[in-house]
């Protein structure tokens, strides 16, 4: 058996629509799991799941859209998957928000609250939700998309570096909490990735050029250079892993 094999799991990833998350979905998929697309839109869910499943040649892939932002969303999401393949054995929380671009002190309550809430208290629900049947079954991996944002001081991405510490600190408390359990929590915190999310901080080709400068490997990444980690942490080539952030960042955070 590959180490990297995942078969006879389901995947949960949330915001693999596009980016990151349907990377992610993708790579999973391919190492044998079942895999849950989510996103706000159906629609565009739909698309995703059916090209992963047209590429299987079976069904692998269930789309189920969800707001990360409402709880009955995501009870839903998570009901949804257990309706359809029983079980949840991996979580991948990737989905974020960040719509605020700027100083620290320019930004609203509204927009800062938007941030903590979507970044930090979403995935503290979704993990709630999940984690019961994974203690039941004495087994489970539970992955947090973080970002490099989070060991840095930051001019214009306070409030969502901020949410991304927060999310390293919820995995070590959660890896803790459920270890007895043979339960894992991990993040992967990604360097600057060639995404829609992204995209202010890259489809500016001064802004791209001072960002990829500091950078050892002198280049921004692909969303297909981060699912490799995600596949590791949930399958058995990552059992003895949790409560770890794992950066991917082309070298920025150590030059």
């Amino acid at each position: 058996m590959s180490l990297f094999d995942m078969t006879g799991k389901v995947a949960v990833i949330t915001g693999s629509s596009r980016g990151i998350g349907r990377a992610i979905a993708e790579r999973m998929a391919e190492h044998g799991a079942k895999v849950v697309i989510s996103s706000r839109k159906q629609q565009v869910c739909d698309e995703v799941a059916k090209a992963i499943n047209d590429k299987a040649g079976k069904k692998v892939a269930l789309s189920v859209a969800a707001n990360i932002s409402t709880k009955d969303d995501l009870k839903n999401l998570v009901e949804e998957t257990n309706r359809a393949f029983g079980k949840i054995d991996t979580l991948v929380c990737n989905a974020a928000s960040n719509p605020y671009y700027g100083p620290q002190a320019g930004i609203s309550d509204d927009q800062f609250r938007k941030i903590l809430d979507n970044n930090i208290v979403a995935n503290h629900w979704l993990i709630a939700l999940v984690a019961p049947q994974m203690v039941e079954r004495k087994d489970g991996s539970i992955t947090i998309i973080s970002s490099i944002g989070g060991l840095k001081g930051s001019t214009v991405l306070g409030a969502y570096a901020i949410s991304k510490a927060a999310d390293m600190q919820l995995a070590r408390n959660l890896a803790c909490e459920y270890g007895k359990h043979n339960i894992r929590v991990n993040c992967i915190a990604p360097g600057l990735i060639k995404t829609d999310f992204a995209k202010a901080l890259w489809d500016n080709p001064e802004t791209l050029k001072a960002s990829t400068a500091r950078s050892p490997l002198l280049r921004i990444g692909e969303p297909d250079e981060i699912a490799g980690a995600a596949v590791f942490l949930a399958s058995p080539a990552g059992t003895f892993m949790t409560g770890q952030t794992i950066v991917i960042d082309g070298g920025a955070t150590i030059s």
